[in-house]
Order: C-alpha cells, then sequence, then structure tokens
C-alpha cells in the first residue's frame, strides 16, 4: 500500500492513496449511513441521487449504507441488500455514476444479527408488531451467537448452530462476488455496532462454551472466518475494509482488543480498519465516552502504530482538521459521516480551505467553470 505524499506541499487529504490495484484520488470517504429507502432490497432512484451526490462533491470512496448479504439480515424493511440479482442490477447504474465521476465505489456488506426486524431509528427501533404484519410488514426472528436480545422489550434472537455459522460465512462470500458482478471498487465488511459479527466479538453478548465463544480467539473466529471467505470470493486486486466497534460501549471489548483483532485481520486479507466504537446494545451508534470533534481518532491511530492501516471517523468537521489527523499519522483515510448530510460538497470545501483548489479545477467542469467566473465578478466587485 503506497500512503505517501506526491506534490510537495500538497495537503495528504488531497493525494492519492494507492491500495492493492485501485487508487483513490483522494482521502476522502462517505461514512456508511443508513438510510431505509431500498424496495424488497433492491435500491431505488433515492439512492442514485443521494450516493450519486457525494461522486459530484468529489469524496474519493463513495460508500453504501449497510446493505445485508441475505433477507434476516436486514435491520428493516427499508435496508437494501446484496443477496440476488436483482438487487445486483439495481446497483450497477449508480456504481457506474459513481465511477464515471472519479470516485471509487464501495459497499458495506452487513448482518443485523440480534438488530434486526426492527423499525427505523428515526421511528425508534422497535420491533415489528401484529399490527404491522397486518399492513404487510411482518417481523422475522434475528440470528444471534446466543438468545439474549439487546435489551428489555427486544427481538429474542435464534441461537445460531455451528452448521448455521458456516453457511453464513459462506452467504457472505457469495455477497462478495455480488458486489464485484455490480463494479464495486471496495467491499468494507460491517463488524461494529453491535450488529452479528460484534455480537460474537463482545463476551458481554457472546457467552457460548463452543469454538465460537470463549476466550477471546473463539469470540473471534467467526469474523476472521468472514474476512477469509470475503477475501477468497473478492478479486485480489481490490481493497478490502472492515469497520470494527474498537470499544462495545458496554465494557466488554476494549482497545486493546481491537488492536489484536486488526492484526489478525490483516492476515485474513483486510487492508483498511474503519475505526467506530460501541453500539453493543441498545439503539446507540458510538460507545458512551465524551464526544468531542475526533473523539474517535486515537483509536485509528492505536491500529495505525500496531502497523494496521486506518479510517478515522466521528465528529471529523472541516479540512484542516482532517489534514492534521493524517499529517500527525493518526490515521490512512478520513470517514465523513453526518458532517457529509449537511455539507454533501465537503471534499471541495475542505479543499478550499487548504488553499489547493484555488480556481474550482477539482469541481465537475459544469460547476467549477461558472464558479471560476463567479469569483472574479465577486473580485471585481469588491475592487470596486
Amino acid at each position: 500500500m503506497d500512503t505517501t505524499t506526491t506534490g510537495g506541499a500538497r495537503p495528504l487529504l488531497f493525494t492519492p492513496m494507492t491500495i492493492r490495484g485501485v487508487t483513490t484520488p483522494n482521502r476522502c470517504v462517505l461514512a456508511p449511513m443508513v438510510q431505509y429507502r431500498a424496495k424488497d432490497g433492491v435500491p431505488t432512484d433515492f439512492h442514485m441521487v443521494h450516493l450519486g451526490k457525494y461522486a459530484l462533491g468529489r469524496f474519493g470512496i463513495v460508500m453504501t449504507e449497510a446493505t445485508a448479504v441475505e433477507a434476516r439480515g436486514r435491520v428493516g424493511y427499508g435496508c437494501p441488500g446484496i443477496w440476488n440479482d436483482a438487487q445486483v442490477a439495481g446497483w450497477k447504474p449508480i456504481v457506474n455514476f459513481i465511477k464515471g465521476e472519479g470516485s471509487l465505489a464501495a459497499i458495506q456488506l452487513a448482518h443485523a444479527g440480534r438488530k434486526a426486524s426492527t423499525h427505523r431509528a428515526i421511528d425508534g427501533t422497535n420491533p415489528y408488531t401484529a399490527e404491522d404484519a397486518a399492513r404487510g410488514m411482518a417481523g422475522w426472528t434475528p440470528a444471534g451467537p446466543t438468545t439474549e436480545p439487546t435489551g428489555a422489550g427486544a427481538n429474542v434472537p435464534h441461537q445460531l448452530s455451528v452448521a448455521e455459522i458456516g453457511e453464513l460465512v459462506r452467504t457472505w462470500g457469495e455477497a462478495a462476488k455480488r458486489a464485484d458482478a455490480a463494479g464495486f471498487d471496495i467491499v468494507e465488511i460491517h463488524g461494529a455496532h453491535g450488529y452479528l459479527i460484534a455480537s460474537f466479538l463482545s463476551p458481554v453478548s457472546n457467552t457460548r462454551n463452543d469454538q465460537y465463544g470463549g476466550d477471546r480467539a473463539g469470540r473471534m473466529r467467526f469474523a476472521l472466518e468472514i474476512a477469509q471467505a470475503v477475501r477468497e470470493n473478492w478479486p485480489a486486486h481490490k481493497p478490502l475494509f472492515f469497520r470494527v466497534s474498537s470499544l462495545d460501549g458496554a465494557d466488554g471489548w476494549s482497545l486493546d482488543d481491537t488492536v489484536a483483532f486488526a492484526k489478525a485481520l490483516k492476515e485474513k486479507g483486510v487492508d483498511v480498519v474503519d475505526c467506530s466504537s460501541g453500539g453493543l446494545t441498545g439503539t446507540a451508534v458510538a460507545a458512551p465516552i465524551p464526544r468531542y470533534p475526533g473523539f474517535q481518532v486515537p483509536f485509528a491511530a492505536a491500529v495505525r502504530q500496531a502497523g494496521v492501516p486506518s479510517m478515522a471517523v466521528g465528529l471529523i468537521l472541516d479540512g484542516p482538521q482532517a489534514e492534521q489527523i493524517l499529517r500527525d499519522g493518526h490515521a490512512d483515510l478520513i470517514a465523513i459521516g453526518r458532517q457529509a448530510l449537511y455539507d454533501s460538497f465537503w471534499p471541495l470545501h475542505a479543499a478550499e480551505s487548504l488553499g489547493c483548489d484555488p480556481a474550482y479545477a477539482m469541481w465537475a467542469e459544469e460547476y467549477g467553470w461558472w464558479l471560476e467566473k463567479r469569483l472574479h465578478s465577486l473580485v471585481r466587485t469588491t475592487a470596486a
């Protein structure tokens, strides 16, 4: 992996990075964010506009929201999937648009595990009810390492057998094949936020006494088998990312665990570890720690210091902040989530603030040409 700078004083945030056989034009990544607008797991026109605008905003990597590897793995009915050919066909034009604008297209492969079969977070993530079933939205039994739910009133999951775990590992491999067929450049495995993989990692949720439980090595087994299956079914020249909750938010999984896990993932062919936190129980995503700009950056720094390339995410608000994270050696990539919802042109505004795009050359030609003329008009107006 080439993470060196080029072009002298050019900001690291806008220095290309080569991972395996793929080069991202900059270090800005759209973080995966659930939107609940798919139909039967198939992305819609909403996804074309939603993700396409970030390609126009010049994110180097545009990543989908959590995309289920099987129907049971959706959080709810509005989640997209990649378990059948209709979904592959639905993703193709979106991927083509993203790549046509010069960005890389990434997909996050996910399984909601114990958190499946619920309403949107906006509506409280409550389990589907009999009334919902009468409206054509019947719930289903989620899956987990045990029958322990995430909390009071939550769905009681089915405890996966060893044979079912093996079948799910194969399912992840098949999903990787479909992601390649859809044209994606990068796959990220979602192993965070209390979803299926994360629920196996933490001793709080995984109290199994077989080969998939017990000590840390046993609890990591499922995740590492998935990483291996995805890597074996994903082209060798394409990068593989893995998102982890660096702290599980329930005092079961620590940063030391994350560092050891990251090293094991690297041995399985994972190229970048995406460092988030929390979400094991309840609906919270981030760990219950003080939040401040860049509050999760230390997690990415610890992983990178251990020799594993990392991606930082969490209240990274502007270009100078992102650039400093990279300059300090705390991460290799910068993921922007809710700040991107606020500003879909975040990379372009970051470039402006860092002084590396004074004439709007990074913008889409149809935008930049007019904005450059507008700049001259503003200069003349000010001078007058």
